[in-house]
């Protein structure tokens, strides 16, 4: 198996930044240094951390928490140019919390197809320079379309599911945190469970694209991606 090596940002308070340039495709090449980011929260940033942001030539941010999360906690870079909120769940959308993380994410997919196409197409669209994708904790909602990104850039889906991996180490501090909080020790249970970022569940979640769409690509056309953005996509990322 391939290993992986992202390129940790330090951009103070956020825990789960790396630049996902060194990632091996298929056919032997890699992901572009500066091309695509992903991170957790933009609140947590600190003045320096907003300041590094900047730095780095970001050309967009795409925020995809629900409208409520971004009025609760707004981004600093909210009314920029850089900014765009492009929410890959509707309001009325269940959590469904019960289920297992590989089933939420299903879920999501299916009910959403043209809302995560329309994320993954505001990547191939950006300005030139490095775009970055968060939501709240960078895992759940920027992994699977991180993983799409990935995935249509020829990335295979081990390699893919290894970089999804490590947010749980990145972010264990802040998780714990979260638990110590929670005096419901069944609650609690189950915010850890979600808490976990296996490989597995992101090699479920993209075999469920496989199986049941055709694979990314067709399971983001059908969410109204055109082939001109698949083939923009993949130049920018390659």
């Amino acid at each position: 198996m391939t290993s992986v090596t992202p390129l940790h940002l330090d951009w103070p308070n956020c825990l789960n930044a790396r630049d996902l340039g060194g990632l091996p495709t298929a056919d032997g090449r890699t992901i572009r240094r500066e091309a695509l980011v992903r991170t957790d929260n933009h609140t947590k940033l600190t003045e320096e951390g907003v300041r590094a942001v900047k730095e780095y030539g970001v050309s967009r941010i795409i925020d995809l928490r629900r409208t409520t999360e971004c009025e609760r906690a707004p981004s600093p870079f909210q009314g920029s140019s850089l900014y765009r909120s492009i929410p890959v769940q509707d309001p009325a959308d269940p959590d469904n919390e019960s289920l297992s993380l590989a089933e939420i994410y299903i879920a999501m997919l299916d009910l959403r197809p043209q809302l995560f196409a329309a994320a993954v197409g505001a990547i191939a669209d950006a300005p030139p320079g490095p775009v970055v994708v968060h939501c709240a904790g960078g895992k759940d909602r920027t992994g699977m379309v991180v993983a799409m990104a990935l995935r249509i850039a020829g990335v295979e889906p081990d390699v893919i599911a290894q970089d999804y991996a490590l947010s749980q180490e990145r972010l264990a501090e802040e998780n714990a945190a979260v638990l110590a909080r929670i005096e419901d020790p069944v609650l609690r249970e189950n915010v850890r469970r979600l808490q976990v970022t296996a490989p597995e569940t992101m090699l479920t979640t993209l075999a469920h694209l496989e199986s049941r769409y055709g694979g990314v690509a067709e399971y983001l056309k059908g969410g109204g991606l055109t082939d001109d953005q698949l083939t923009a996509l993949r130049q920018r990322l390659v």
